[in-house]
């Protein structure tokens, strides 16, 4: 596989380290896309961390120089601002990619723009499941008529700092559990871009995103990050729970993202996908 990556950060190096872990993921070329003025020092980076890959590394600063190698898929775990960026043009060429920032299509515009983008270019968007479980269950009931979604988050007060939580409450004096915002997953996904990609996961497989209830709470008894969600249909009624440790180095983030996100690369190459 020749692999492309959008960013730099905690979830693409946890995700090298656990692709050279991985027997049925073989990469034959990986080309990164990071910031202008810092391909050098990317590039010693790659090759110092993650050599045991054993295929071509390239950094670049450009979605035109990451086409130019070539990549059979691409992965995008750099935020907001690079979907915006890049992600439009790789899919008018016909590369798929793996969309971790979910939540930017709570964007009526930008998300107009990543469709179009895709059906011009036969490719794909990707949406991993990331940090929550059931996603294919929801997805599958929304034909048989879902009638609610409603989805709580909930994470340590230190994983809300640096958002428009530390103005709701006093995130450092929480003694209990605290609910501070209480909207729609557009509204919870376009204001707490780095927080809540599940919320916008589970409006895209649900309801949509203005009609999925959301709820984010911040507790300082939480070893962990909390995502829960209930919904309901003509068939059946669904409660899913999902307790998940902090990325390392990274406490606003679930680690499972990260193995979401080697899943779908699983599933590109393996004989059996599930």
């Amino acid at each position: 596989m020749r692999l492309g990556l959008i960013g730099y950060g905690n979830i693409a190096g946890t995700l090298l380290r656990l692709i050279a872990e991985t027997p049925e993921i073989r990469l034959e070329a990986l080309t990164v896309l990071g910031l202008p003025g810092k391909t050098d020092e990317l590039g010693k980076d790659l090759e110092a961390s993650h050599g045991g890959l054993g295929c071509s590394f390239a950094a670049v600063s450009s979605a035109e120089e990451l086409l130019a190698a070539k990549p059979d898929f691409v992965v995008e775990c750099a935020g907001h601002q690079a979907v915006v960026s890049h992600v439009p043009t790789i899919l008018k060429a016909g590369v798929d990619v793996v969309l971790v920032s979910i939540g930017a299509f709570a964007h009526r515009e930008l998300e107009a723009e990543l469709r179009a983008a895709a059906e011009e270019g036969g490719a794909r968007i990707v949406l991993p499941a990331g940090a929550v479980g059931g996603i294919d269950l929801l997805a599958a009931l929304r034909p048989a008529g879902l009638t609610s979604v409603t989805y709580q988050g909930c994470k340590p007060p230190a994983a809300w700092a640096g958002t428009p939580a530390e103005t709701a409450v006093d995130l450092d004096g929480l003694k209990e559990a605290t609910v501070f915002f209480t909207g729609t997953a557009r509204d919870a996904a376009a204001q707490y871009p780095k927080n809540a990609n599940v919320a916008a996961t589970i409006a895209l497989a649900g309801l949509g995103f203005d009609d999925t209830k959301v709820e984010l709470i911040a507790d300082p008894a939480a070893s962990g990050n909390t995502h829960e969600f209930t919904a309901v249909s003509g068939v059946a009624r669904t409660s899913i729970r999902i307790e998940n440790l902090p990325s390392p180095g990274n406490i606003k983030t679930s680690v499972t993202t990260v193995y979401s996100v080697l899943r779908e690369l699983r599933n590109r190459v393996a004989p059996v996908a599930i």
